[in-house]
């Protein structure tokens, strides 16, 4: 979810045109197949971003993969929805998503990068990886996101985001955040003196992340320090937080909701996505990449944060 006005986004990733004659059917699936393991190839080369960083989302989006693996259904995102760029090549971006099979309790997985160069010659590079359930399941979705907006500056955000109201679920509050003892990690990583609590414009955004969440700006004028904090700190919490998640909200999880928690659960999930998906979509891509390509990915995209 990213959580940023569009003025401070852009990006930047070209990659050669695949061109094949079609003699018939098959071979036009042959080619889909193709494109489709490039668009996740260039995903996950993450080209702009630090080694540590890198690393750290390779190693997550791998983990949640093989994790889900038999959960999940393989991506039908389209070659020109995977990546993109707009006409100035300033701006580069790459999604990648799949929806989990209807007898699992996986919605779907996202992912992406964005890339823009900045007029004053430096860069904002945007990295994400979400999972969101379905409601057969009220456990916790879950949510990383890594903006850095300089060398020196980056803000983390990091969450098993609450799909019931902790206030009125005393219940959900100890099972998915006081017996996990998620907010440990956020202690840990507060520690460290070039971290700082974060707090994002968007009050919407304020609310709907759980009272364990890691929300923070890391600074240092040493831009390397960043770097170490990362590969020393971020990296084994972000997987610490995978980790529980994974095991508390899907390994173990075999509770059933009944038909009312149902429909509050799909009535809540929707109104969140609809908002998560206006806050970062809807002002930030036209703006980004033209009207054309805005339409396209929006469209895409949509499909998938809606709720049925």
């Amino acid at each position: 979810m990213v959580v940023f006005t569009h003025h401070q986004l852009q990006s930047r990733f070209s990659t050669t045109p695949f061109h094949m004659k079609l003699d018939d059917h098959n071979d036009n699936d042959e080619i889909e197949k193709i494109m489709m393991k490039k668009g996740r190839k260039a995903f996950m080369e993450f080209p702009y971003v630090s080694s540590p960083q890198k690393k750290l989302m390779v190693d997550l989006v791998s983990t949640v993969e093989n994790g889900l693996n038999k959960k999940l259904l393989p991506s039908t995102l389209p070659p020109n929805v995977q990546y993109y760029q707009n006409q100035t090549n300033t701006t580069h971006a790459s999604l990648h998503i799949r929806s989990g099979k209807p007898s699992s309790h996986i919605d779907f997985i996202y992912g992406g990068w964005i890339h823009r160069e900045l007029p004053n010659g430096g860069a904002l590079n945007i990295t994400s990886l979400s999972a969101y359930l379905n409601a057969s399941t009220n456990s916790p979705n879950f949510l990383l996101e890594i903006i850095r907006s300089s060398p020196e500056t980056l803000v983390l955000i990091l969450d098993l985001p609450p799909r019931k109201d902790l206030a009125l679920y005393p219940d959900y509050l100890q099972k998915f955040y006081e017996d996990t003892e998620l907010d440990a990690q956020r202690q840990i990583l507060e520690k460290i003196p070039e971290v700082k609590p974060y707090f994002s414009s968007s009050l919407y955004f304020r609310r709907i992340v759980s009272p364990t969440a890691i929300v923070v700006k890391i600074e240092s004028e040493a831009g390397e320090r960043i770097d170490e904090i990362i590969e020393e700190h971020v990296d084994l919490i972000a997987k610490r937080m995978l980790q529980i998640w994974l095991e508390k909200c899907i390994v173990e999880n075999n509770e059933k909701v009944d038909e009312i928690e149902r429909m509050y659960l799909l009535k809540r999930d929707k109104m969140v996505r609809s908002k998560t998906i206006e806050i970062e979509f809807s002002s930030s891509l036209p703006y980004l990449f033209g009207p054309e390509i805005a339409n396209r990915v929006w469209g895409t995209v949509q499909k998938y944060f809606s709720t049925s």
